[in-house]
């Protein structure tokens, strides 16, 4: 310190007062901040020292500078102001800078020294997800390791978000006591936290969300299909993630003649099942290991696996009769704590993902938060990401379910004070309105931190929503959570149904506006895709006024059914609109021996040699200066009547003269030489385009373009 008493002798003639105020105001920062190191003190020294060269005057602003350390970077004066206000203001910035970084290097040096401390005698729990392909029983494996109901109660049986289930020591125990050579008594793990993923294809951006943060997964397998679109998607995202796994090979109980033995080791159960059950046991594993075998993964039963680091562990499970189910749970045991304890080591370092966003009846809107390293305390300062930017805001409550117990399901909550890795938290607080699910959570551990990450959510969070596109005409998406959304969006994109605008939470009268835009562009999708989100009653009395559609559904499937109906019944009663104008390409030779009447009505014989020919169509003849020789009122294949002719067929038409027209005869307007073709415009072109494109070939089209240089039409 003898560096600010020497600062302190400079200014004693001047103001004596002011320069004490600054000194203490210097030290009690440099007490706060305790945690720097030396070479921060240093700097702020001689930074000051520098300071002191300047003039006297501005020493009085300079306290100020420390209140404004949070706030963002203030412009620069005009420049009618004074050099003096100038080099004061830029004295501001860089103080404020120079806090940031402050705040900057003491973060980096707080997450260096966790790295150091690591402690690999103490294991956190690990994090396990469950994946596989919709309808394999994932949940229906968790619901029998809690002895719980979840997927019961899930809209139609499926899982749409993701849920989190702490599973204590003393479970762990007790599901395993009948598995043999396993050492239940030194179990290092204290528990474990599972977490449940969606399995069906439009769930893969939540199921990625999962697996990301997971430390070991559970692939469901059904033995009795084996390897699913689905399951091979999560194998190559596991792959991509190099994250372990075992698998479940579910529903044994669907072997002929199997009996269930859920209280014994299951290889014990497997030798004694009748040897046709076994046969067909070991036929569908077989084929099953062949299967991941073309995927590029070695695999091997459990009790067969000699290398569980090159072979892939297959365990025979059923969720329905609990067969199997502790042999699970040790290997899951086994493979954590001796594969991964480095990876489950003890660390202070704060790693928080933000899974649902949910308002809770007597308790406001609330965040579900998987906790995987450090620790959460009520009353932290946290940063978490928002849909309008990030938001700082104070914990008020640590909420977790009872052990065995889902996050997701309504229980009685335990109220904590601090909560240790890893476990699924429900955290209340205010302001938690706006907040994006699938993205990390921070803790400011003083004031000056919160810019700095600030900056590192907003960087995420920029990443997160670039990456949805959104189309100028299209549909309005609303839906609870982030992930929910995407899974939404990307069932709309495979769907090829353009989406315009999105939004999360309730439908508000602001999002009927935004829809209501789309009457003027596209009235059909002049729509509000509403997902498990409640519709404020002003908002419905709003939408039916202006003729904006809101579907709401809990089921994503049900939502896409309904909107998909309504663009049917759409098109159907546009295409009825516009049948009238729009005309189907089409080009014919006709056969001269089969001529049978040549004026009013002309009956005779064609070939459609392009195009497809249909009742309604008008025909003319390009090479006799385009004259029409009238409309095409029946179409007839072997004395039978049909409504469309193709490429190919020889066909009876009969074409009658437009009315108002004078009738055209065969021999005198037209001869057996010429080519009839449909008669097109630029409207008929652009009917087909917008309401018949599902009708058209690739042929089809290109005879419309070669229609358009005969008819020459731009």
């Amino acid at each position: 310190m003898s560096s600010l008493s020497s600062v302190k002798r400079v200014y004693v003639p001047s103001t004596d007062t002011k320069t004490v105020h600054i000194e203490v105001q210097e030290k009690n920062e440099e007490e706060d901040e305790d945690e720097d190191d030396e070479d921060d003190e240093d700097d702020a020294e001689s930074e000051e020292e520098e300071d002191d060269e300047g003039d006297s005057k501005e020493k009085p602003e300079k306290p100020e500078s420390h209140s404004t350390v949070s706030k963002p970077t203030e412009k620069k004066p005009t420049v009618e102001q004074s050099s003096e206000s100038e080099s004061d203001s830029d004295d501001d910035r860089t103080k404020e800078e120079r806090a940031y970084d402050k705040a900057k290097r003491r973060i980096e040096k707080r997450r260096l020294d966790n790295q150091k401390t690591i402690n690999t005698q103490v294991l956190r729990a690990p994090v396990i997800c469950v994946l596989g392909h919709v309808d394999t029983g994932k949940t229906k494996i968790l619901d029998k390791l809690r002895h719980t109901h979840v997927q019961d109660s899930e809209a139609g049986g499926i899982t749409q978000q993701i849920g989190a289930t702490n599973v204590p020591l003393d479970a762990v125990k007790e599901q395993t006591k009948m598995v043999k050579n396993f050492d239940r008594e030194n179990i290092k793990i204290p528990g474990m936290l599972i977490i449940d993923t969606p399995g069906h294809e439009s769930f893969s951006n939540l199921r990625n969300r999962g697996s990301s943060l997971c430390d070991i997964a559970i692939l469901v397998v059904d033995i009795m299909h084996g390897l699913e679109p689905q399951t091979i998607e999560s194998l190559n995202l596991l792959k991509n993630k190099k994250c372990p796994f075992v698998v479940a090979l579910n529903k044994i109980d669907r072997l002929y003649d199997w009996k269930k033995s859920p209280e014994t080791d299951v290889a014990a159960t497997l030798k004694k099942q009748k040897k046709n059950t076994k046969d067909e046991f070991e036929e569908r594993t077989k084929s099953i290991i062949v299967e991941f075998a073309q995927q590029g993964l070695n695999a091997a039963l459990f009790f067969e696996n000699k290398d569980p680091r090159t072979f892939v562990s297959l365990v025979p499970t059923s969720a329905h009769t609990g067969d199997g189910m502790g042999n699970l749970i040790s290997l899951l045991v086994d493979l954590t704590q001796t594969m991964l304890n480095k990876r489950l080591a003890h660390s202070e370092e704060l790693r928080a993902q933000v899974m649902e966003v949910k308002a809770l009846p007597g308790m406001g809107t609330t965040i579900d938060v998987i906790l995987i390293n450090g620790r959460l305390r009520e009353g932290d300062t946290v940063i978490i990401p928002g849909v309008e930017g990030p938001i700082v805001t104070q914990i008020r409550g640590l909420l977790l379910p009872p052990p065995m117990k889902e996050l997701r399901v309504k229980n009685q909550y335990e109220k904590h004070k601090e909560v240790l890795a890893a476990q699924g938290v429900k955290i209340l607080g205010k302001d938690l309105e706006k907040t994006l699910a699938g993205l990390p959570l921070f803790v400011a551990h003083k004031d000056d931190e919160v810019p700095v990450l600030r900056d590192e959510l907003i960087h995420e969070l920029k990443q997160t929503l670039n990456a949805i596109k959104l189309e100028e005409k299209g549909v309005y998406v609303q839906s609870s959570t982030l992930g929910s959304l995407e899974a939404l969006l990307e069932f709309l994109k495979t769907s090829e149904v353009p989406y315009a605008g999105i939004n999360i939470g309730p439908v508000h009268k602001k999002d009927v506006m935004k829809a209501s835009v789309m009457l003027e562009h596209d009235p059909q999708y002049a729509v509000i895709l509403a997902f498990d989100v409640r519709i404020e009653r002003e908002a419905q009395e709003m939408a039916d006024s202006l003729g904006v559609r809101i579907f709401s559904a809990e089921i994503i499937y049900h939502l896409f059914d309904a909107f998909t109906k309504y663009r049917q019944d759409y098109k159907k009663q546009k295409q009825e609109e516009f049948k009238h104008i729009a005309v189907f390409p089409c080009k014919m030779r006709i056969l001269p021996q089969f001529i049978f009447n040549s004026r009013d009505p002309i009956v005779m014989g064609v070939i459609v040699e392009a195009g497809q020919l249909k009742q309604g169509t008008p025909i003319c003849v390009p090479s006799k200066n385009f004259v029409d020789i009238g409309i095409v009122t029946s179409v007839e294949i072997n004395h039978k009547t049909v409504d469309m002719a193709k490429k190919g067929q020889e066909v009876c038409v009969k074409i009658e003269p437009i009315p108002g027209e004078s009738p055209k005869m065969f021999g005198r307007h037209f001869e057996a030489t010429d080519y009839l073709v449909s008669k097109i415009t630029r409207q008929s072109i652009d009917a087909l385009k917008n309401w018949f494109r599902d009708e058209m070939q690739k042929t089809d089209w290109q005879l419309i373009v070669e229609l358009k240089k005969v008819f020459e039409i731009i």
